[in-house]
């Protein structure tokens, strides 16, 4: 009989039994949990700001547009976006572009830029408390400002640009018109995104203070559905091994009365609490997000977030962390996790030593509440309750299987495999893992509808194959890779560098190679920083200076990654697992003269693969400057505009995309 895989008991590795592995596996044993705290106390964090945060007295602030008359927002601080908090507040325009839009306290600009992605055109003032205060998507600066902005646009022959200035340079007074606002950027309508920072880049959420007049909010958040979710591999939920979703069939109670869910929820084990939720101010139907929520467990604070303060650039992408990031990507539900996981190092949370992780103990209840909240003090709770019950093996079986079958998937540090199993038999039969020459026989934690479910801990030692009946799976190429620590993964086709920060967690990475598409792992697993991808390709790329890495999609898109070459292999950065491909980019950009006239000039342009990299107008061999819309693919002039040559006679406009590839494109204005 072959020698057996170093593995865990049927339900929980021991607590003597697991640093042994960790440390076989190089890694730092975790502190095992204890009982619950008697109060809580913040999470601890590195990114602690240094130095106490100036006091912001109630009314402080200007309200930046319509100061002084109703208005309306279109996103609140905090709320979960693709890859990060939403950092301040959107406030609508009228759905139109250049209202004015005034400094929000006395200060002085310190920063603007211009870009045709991102913030757009984007302001900074800095305000003697030390706290400074963001404007973006602007259309157009006002001023001075404005005109030393072109002034170095002309200087640099370019449109996108950044400047600083000191204290003294450009002032400004309170309600004083410092931009016009507008639609530029990554904005996907005409808005202002306003944010309040401190001296450390947080984000602070400017409702905090008291709030505005001007935007009044006595809606409480709703509740759309809530999760309980097994977090160790000897949990259950409802009996089985993942997360239970529960959503209300009926409205909250009156006189904010909230939710209650009448079933008891059957737990046992490290369970943790999820949300999904959303507030709205008055007059409006677009959906906020929650500001805070707790939580209570018989009667006792278990748990708190407040989404009023996030270090910018640093802890805005830990949302991937907060959220439940691989839920969303799967089912489309975007849930808020009310516990801390692993990776995240945020300062928001008050929890005790299981950071949120609620521990169900078999004949106990455990009576919960949840209140959402939003900055103007509305509440919602919800009320259910957790009996606490002791895993046992069942089985119910179905006639629709007829035939076995064997697929699994990766939970945190588990392999969870199920079977589809006809087998009449009272107990179903075993899945064995495989490691070279030595195997592992694993029974099944529960049987539902003829489908045998597998729990295993991968801390245990990594499996090359699995078994069931006559159905073999191999899986992919994969390893242990530890979080905190720079570590490198290398096959015959590709290279993968980590850094301290590329991973929130330790990771079971797995990848693979055919036909020219290589596959890094899974795109609902996140990363934090970047992550360094090297590519082998199999033959030697003909145009190397035209190849790039681009990630590809089963439905066919592509986006530019790029990439530098080194002999053979070709290296870049990367911000998501996912599929990628070598790309050659041989033709060169477009261009057509959409509009030209006393009101300027406007080109239509495009690339077909890598995308445009840069662009130059000269008007009788004279720079004139354009203004670049990624939105709509349209370099234009614009009227304020005194600087450049008169858009009149023969010009070129030079373009280049990110391969290389250059077009001059002659007309005569």
């Amino acid at each position: 009989m072959p020698d057996k895989l170093i593995a865990p008991p049927r339900r929980l590795l021991s607590i003597s039994l697991l640093p042994l592995f960790l440390l076989f596996l190089g890694l730092q044993p975790a502190s095992c949990g204890g009982q619950e705290p008697d109060s809580l106390s913040p999470a601890p964090t590195p990114e602690t700001p240094a130095g106490p945060r100036p006091a912001v007295p109630n009314g402080y602030f200007l309200f930046p547009i319509k100061p002084g008359k109703i208005n309306f927002l279109a996103a609140s601080m905090g709320e979960l976006r693709p890859n990060h908090f939403h950092g301040g507040l959107d406030i609508k325009t009228d759905g139109r572009v250049d209202l004015p839009v005034y400094a929000a306290a006395d200060g002085y600009i310190s920063r603007l830029k211009q870009s045709s992605f991102g913030y757009g055109n984007v302001l900074y003032i800095t305000h003697p408390n030390g706290l400074t205060t963001v404007y973006g998507h602007l259309n157009h600066f006002q001023g001075a400002t404005a005109a030393e902005l072109l002034r170095r646009q002309y200087e640099k022959q370019s449109y996108e640009l950044e400047l600083f200035f000191k204290p003294d340079q450009f002032p400004v007074k309170r309600g004083e018109v410092v931009a016009l606002s507008g639609n530029t950027g990554g904005s996907a309508g005409p808005h202002l995104h306003w944010e309040v920072r401190d001296a450390q880049d947080h984000q602070l959420n400017p409702l905090q203070w008291g709030g505005f007049a001007e935007i009044q909010d006595h809606v409480a958040p709703m509740l759309q559905a809530f999760a309980v979710e097994a977090l160790g591999i000897e949990a259950r939920v409802q009996g089985v091994f993942g997360k239970s979703v529960f959503v209300p069939k009926t409205p909250p109670l009156p006189n904010g009365g909230g939710y209650v869910w009448a079933d008891t929820i059957s737990a046992f084990g490290s369970v943790g609490l999820l949300v999904q939720g959303f507030d709205r101010f008055d007059g409006v139907w677009n959906k906020n997000g929650l500001q805070r929520v707790e939580i209570q467990v018989n009667g006792q604070p278990f748990y708190r977030h407040v989404v009023d303060d996030v270090p910018f650039p640093e802890g805005t992408r830990q949302v991937n962390q907060h959220m439940d990031y691989e839920w969303r990507f799967m089912q489309g539900r975007q849930f808020e996790k009310l516990f801390v996981d692993d990776g995240n190092d945020l300062t928001m949370y008050t929890t005790g030593p299981e950071k949120g992780r609620l521990r169900v103990e078999d004949g106990k209840l455990y009576t919960v509440e949840i209140l959402l909240a939003d900055s103007y003090g509305n509440t919602t709770p919800l009320r259910f309750v957790l009996r606490g019950k002791q895993p046992v093996y069942y089985k119910t079986r179905s006639a629709l299987v007829k035939k076995p079958a064997l697929r699994y998937d990766l939970s945190r540090n588990l392999l969870v495999a199920v079977a589809a199993d006809p087998d009449t038999a009272a107990t179903s039969g075993p899945l064995t893992l495989f490691k070279g020459n030595r195997r592992l026989t694993l029974r099944p934690s529960y049987t539902v509808l003829s489908q045998n479910t597998y729990l295993y801990d991968l801390r245990a030692g990594l499996p090359d194959s699995m078994q069931f009946g006559g159905i073999t799976k191999r899986f992919d190429r994969q390893a242990l890779i530890p979080s905190g620590r720079d570590f490198a993964f290398t096959t015959g086709n590709l290279q993968l560098g980590f850094g301290p920060k590329t991973l929130f967690d330790t990771l079971f990475v797995q990848t693979s190679y055919k036909a020219g598409i290589w596959t890094v792992q899974q795109p609902r697993t996140p990363l934090y920083h970047s992550l360094s991808l090297t590519l082998r390709p199999e033959t030697e790329v003909a145009d190397k200076t035209r190849t790039a890495i681009y990630s590809v999609t089963a439905k066919g898109g592509r986006a530019y990654v790029g990439g530098k070459w080194e002999g053979n292999s070709i290296t870049a950065p990367i911000k998501a697992f996912g599929q990628f491909k070598l790309l050659t980019d041989t033709i060169p950009p477009s261009a057509r003269l959409l509009r030209k006239g006393p009101a300027g000039v406007v080109f239509k342009v495009g690339d077909d693969l890598s995308g445009l990299a840069s662009y130059k107008l000269e008007v009788n061999g004279q720079f004139h400057l354009l203004r670049f819309e990624h939105k709509n693919a349209t370099l234009f002039s614009e009227n304020s505009d005194k600087l450049g040559p008169p858009l009149r006679g023969p010009a070129t406009l030079y373009l280049r995309d990110q391969a290389g590839n250059e077009k001059a494109v002659h007309v005569v204005l």
